[in-house]
């Protein structure tokens, strides 16, 4: 089975490939100085503002800030997940791609995934085939044209359908007991509750769990169907079914209809966030074909992050009944730690009764679009009148409850000029200063630490008359050069006082990175910093996983000098697929980096110097480990047949670690 694509293979892969000339084969290229010059391929513009290096072998949009290499390219242009695009660069420059050999572990997990793939995408096929053969399809067809859809979108969304009957798709697909076991656990068949395994005169063991519905598969960003949805066409209960959890779909972190939205746009300005499959097919049905729904469960942080890395802009389109409020109060929520400076949230409530579905077969594709437009209120007009509903900001107590309710959920917004103009918005309702709101907020903080109930003790075997008393277990930690570092609390430098945490108090509501990810926060800010590293090989040998990413960033900026935030951001989507991108561009948008100053505890402002905090961090670093080390010598010391050369003694002699 197909491990990893080796490194040094994709970095020989860009190396030999020339990115002007996968550009100009998709987009027509002009020749502009040193560099060449087109109309960005992913939004509209009349200005030509995409710009292509032959020499840095990278581009990069001026308008919408899209940027990276090759590989990067034909991920964005030709849709591609990873391993695709280095297939289709690498048969271009006529070469094979290795792969890893996994771990045996790894290799079944795989394997198992790989089938579950293919099973669901079977049943898919099986699904849209009854939908057009079925003696019983005459009644699906006619309910999706009486809610207006057409064999175009139909075929666009592969809806299908589940005949009625218990065993329709085990018939089709799970023929043997194996092939039932799949299906069970791609969440198409149920286990019968009386099965217990020894099948009885051919009875089966299994029945489907689709039956007489239309469905709508689930696809994941590469396409491929996941799970399914199913509407039913009598008047069984539930109304609407969906897939369970299986090793393959995660609910939490799909939206029904992204794939189908990236198909239908070349770059996507905005998406609708909705509650319902058919609420997305309506949309697409009228021209809106940015729609996308969570899948039966509410708007979480996973699905905005998703939903933030195709678009800017979020509009939430919730009925404006009691549970739409709820779950937009809910989508709220989970955005606002998303909520960088640059993005929009917008809500549209519709009238008691409606649904995007409803809505938009009665006024049409574009009114739908323009009450979006006009009426779709921004997250910070809707925060405060949801919040403030019941309120009357004209008295103390009013606004003493809007600051306790909405301070705590400010503190969720990441650092940034949004999130000062929220809390200015804040005190400018309430009548209270930045210090008082932070002083609620740690009140609120309290508050919720004290409600929590305290931490289950652990749970001990009581002795047996002959056991032998519990001896703690002294195992000296091993001396490597960054292993597991102790808390800041312990570092402990007679020699130099000045980097004990009593010298550096953490101010009142600061929020600290640890010291490994400060480092690579500072780095990416201030690519300059790498050039004070000397030797970057202690970090790749560190068995800290942030250490050895800094490493990793520490070389690539060295090799690439000159590279901005987003180059280096960019680089990194293309060329690592192991989720280090992600903590790279969380780490970007970390406190104390994107700003160029810090606020002080009186609420002024003192100057953040990157140099300075990066020296301050190595040095942390270095009398952790030297502390590492000097523990080890003496718990060898105290070991038996413990001993120590003269050099090492000396080293304990001047150090008094702390109890």
């Amino acid at each position: 089975m197909a491990g990893k694509i080796p490194q040094h293979f994709i970095d020989d892969l860009l190396a030999r490939a020339d990115i002007v000339e996968l550009v100009d084969s998709r987009v027509k290229l002009r020749k502009t100085g040193k560099n060449y010059s087109a109309c960005c391929p992913f939004h509209d513009e009349k200005t030509p503002s995409f710009t292509v290096s032959p020499d840095k072998q990278f581009y990069y949009c001026f308008g919408c800030g899209a940027n990276g290499n090759a590989v990067g390219f034909l991920m964005e242009y030709d849709r591609l997940g990873f391993p695709e695009a280095v297939e289709k660069l690498a048969a271009s420059q006529g070469l094979e791609v290795p792969r890893e050999q996994l771990a045996p572990g790894q290799e079944k997990r795989q394997r198992e995934s790989q089938s579950l793939y293919q099973l669901t995408e079977k049943a898919a096929d099986y699904y849209r085939s009854q939908l057009r053969a079925h003696p019983s399809a005459g009644r699906a067809v006619a309910y999706l044209r009486n809610r207006g859809l057409s064999g175009e979108i139909a075929r666009d969304f592969g809806i299908g359908l589940a005949p009625p009957g218990w065993d329709n798709l085990l018939n089709e697909l799970g023929d043997t007991a194996q092939k039932a076991d799949q299906l069970e656990q791609a969440g198409l068949a149920i286990r019968r509750q009386d099965s217990d395994g020894n099948s009885k005169s051919g009875q089966r063991h299994h029945y489907d769990r689709f039956r007489n519905r239309i469905i709508f598969p689930i696809r994941d960003q590469r396409g491929r169907a996941i799970a399914f949805g199913g509407r039913v066409l009598g008047d069984d209960k539930p109304k609407y079914l969906n897939s369970p959890e299986t090793p393959i779909f995660h609910k939490g972190r799909e939206l029904y209809g992204l794939w189908e939205a990236r198909q239908a746009n070349r770059s996507l300005e905005r998406l609708i966030v909705v509650e319902g499959y058919m609420d997305v097919v309506a949309l697409a049905q009228f021209g809106i074909r940015c729609a996308v729904a969570t899948l039966g469960t509410a708007c979480g942080e996973e699905h905005i992050k998703l939903a933030f890395r195709h678009a800017p802009e979020l509009v939430f389109c919730f009925d404006g009944d009691q549970a739409g409020r709820a779950a937009a109060r809910r989508a709220l929520e989970a955005a606002l730690p998303q909520m960088q400076d640059g993005r929009s949230l917008r809500f549209l409530l519709l009238p008691e009764g409606e649904d995007p579905d409803t809505l938009v077969r009665q006024v049409g594709g574009e009114r739908f679009e323009q009450l979006l437009d006009e009426q779709a209120r921004p997250l910070e007009d809707f925060l405060f009148d949801l919040l403030g509903e019941d309120i009357n900001l004209q008295t103390m107590g009013g606004r003493a409850r809007l600051s306790k309710q909405a301070a705590p959920l400010l503190d969720l917004l990441p650092e940034g000029v949004y999130r000062q103009l929220m809390f200015q918005q804040l005190a400018a309702r309430t009548g209270l200063d930045k210090e008082t709101l932070q002083e609620v907020i740690s009140a609120e903080k309290a508050r919720a630490r004290a409600s929590q109930p305290p931490p289950a003790q652990p749970q001990t075997r009581p002795s047996r008359q002959g056991d032998a008393p519990p001896q703690p277990a002294e195992q000296p930690p091993a001396p490597t050069e960054y292993g597991d570092l102790p808390p800041a609390e312990e570092y402990d430098a007679p020699d130099s006082e000045q980097y004990r945490p009593s010298a550096k108090p953490r101010r009142s509501g600061q929020y600290r990175l640890p010291t490994e990810r400060m480092l690579i926060a500072l780095l990416l800010h201030h690519p300059q910093l790498a050039q004070q590293i000397d030797d970057s090989e202690r970090f790749h040998n560190s068995g800290d996983p942030d250490l050895q990413l800094f490493g990793k960033l520490v070389d690539v900026i060295k090799h690439r000098p000159g590279q901005t935030l987003y180059q280096l951001l960019g680089h990194w989507r293309g060329h690592y697929r192991d989720g280090s991108h992600e903590t790279l561009e969380t780490l970007a948008s970390s406190p104390l980096v994107t700003g160029a100053r810090m606020l002080a505890r009186n609420g002024n402002f003192e100057e953040y110097a990157p140099e300075t905090e990066f020296r301050d961090c190595l040095q942390r670093l270095e009398l952790a480990v030297s502390k590492q080390h000097k523990r080890g010598l003496l718990n060898q010391l105290k070991s038996s047949n413990g001993q120590l050369s003269a050099e090492e003694l000396a080293i304990l002699a001047h150090w008094k670690p702390k109890n």
